[in-house]
């Protein structure tokens, strides 16, 4: 027991001198060895910042990356609005001859502050012979630069007797008074009674344009179409006995009391117009207008001649005065039936109806 416990001893004593000569050998001495552990241990820090380093240069080239790419971006979308601009401004200069075209039309013809509406609107009032009571509404404005704008208008044209058809028959009928119109010495026409209208779309040319007093004289045309209706009495003026007449190569005479009779003349046309007339200025846009023209027409005039038979009426064929019955009555229908034909086919003669018209328009 004695003797382990002395191995003992000295193996404790002499191992850790050993193995401190073999660290010693192995390693150096500790002093040095502490000296180049600490160098290492102040290196990580350094290896680490070298580190971030590198990861911050990453995200710098990365961003320096995007910074590029979004500055291509710009100069692509630069170059392609550039593009664009160049098209548009090429598209342009070949349009430019045609918008200067209408720069121009427009600058002559409708940029006139005078062309404006309503300068140029005319309206019109008068009255026709053939027509009755007229009035238009229409167009003409000669402040257009326009050679053809200066000189062209329109017109809406209508007339009618219808509000003035009493005022006007009594008139006439008031003129002609109790001794009517002579046919002859025997007839009269008295009673008259007159019906009109008509509507028409006329285009006016002005050949002198705007040259002062020749500026109103125009010619008209367009189409028209309208209705004449003409009603008269026809009455005896003397004694009827004094009144005879031959009809289909008979002799009639009317013996004793008054006799009455009726004629009608009805013309429905419609057809193209042709006419002229002036403008003459009074004051300011107030003028005097005159128009006159006739419309052609395939449409006649209708007459219709009524001579009643009465007891009153003898024929003197033979000399002795005889009824108008049987044989007789039938000749005289059939002779006034033929003498009504002829005056129509006369009548089918006349293929225009013509037209006359002064009144008072303003021109704005």
């Amino acid at each position: 027991m004695k003797k382990i416990s002395m191995i003992s001893i000295l193996s404790v004593l002499i191992i850790p001198a050993f193995a401190e000569t073999e660290t010693k050998d192995l390693y150096g001495d500790p002093a040095n060895i502490q000296q180049a552990v600490a160098p290492k241990a102040d290196a990580q820090p350094a290896a680490q910042q070298a580190k971030e380093q590198s990861v911050d240069s990453k995200e710098v080239i990365e961003e320096k990356k995007i910074e590029e790419k979004k500055i291509e971006k710009q100069i692509k979308k630069s170059a392609q609005a550039k593009e664009k601009q160049t098209k548009v401004q090429e598209e342009e200069q070949q349009l430019q001859p045609r918008k200067t075209e209408e720069q121009k039309f427009e600058s002559k013809t409708f940029s006139n502050p005078d062309t404006k509406f309503p300068h140029g609107l005319q309206l019109g009032i008068g009255v026709s012979p053939t027509s009755g009571l007229n009035a238009f509404v229409g167009y003409n404005n000669k402040n257009f630069d326009s050679f053809w704008w200066k000189r062209l208008g329109f017109r809406l044209d209508f007339a009618t007797y219808s509000p003035i058809k009493s005022t006007l028959n009594n008139r006439i009928n008031d003129s002609i008074g109790d001794d009517g119109i002579k046919i002859d010495d025997n007839l009269k026409v008295n009673n008259v009674d007159i019906n009109a209208k008509h509507i028409a779309a006329l285009i006016d040319f002005y050949p002198f344009g705007d040259t002062w007093f020749l500026g109103g004289l125009r010619v008209s045309g367009g189409y028209m179409t309208g209705d004449l209706d003409l009603n008269a009495d026809i009455r005896g003026t003397k004694k009827l006995n004094e009144i005879e007449f031959e009809l289909g190569g008979r002799k009639y005479k009317y013996d004793g009391s008054e006799m009455r009779g009726k004629s009608n003349v009805n013309w429905k046309y419609s057809g193209p117009y042709l006419g002229a007339g002036f403008d003459l200025g009074i004051f300011r846009g107030l003028k005097l207008y005159f128009d006159a023209g006739v419309v052609f027409t395939d449409n006649h005039a209708k007459i219709n001649l009524d001579v009643p038979i009465t007891s009153d009426l003898k024929d003197i064929t033979s000399g002795a005065p005889q009824e108008i019955t049987g044989v007789i009555e039938t000749e005289f229908e059939e002779a006034k039936a033929k003498a009504t034909a002829d005056a129509q086919s006369e009548l089918n003669k006349v293929d225009y109806f013509p037209i006359v018209k002064l009144g008072l328009m303003y021109r704005f």
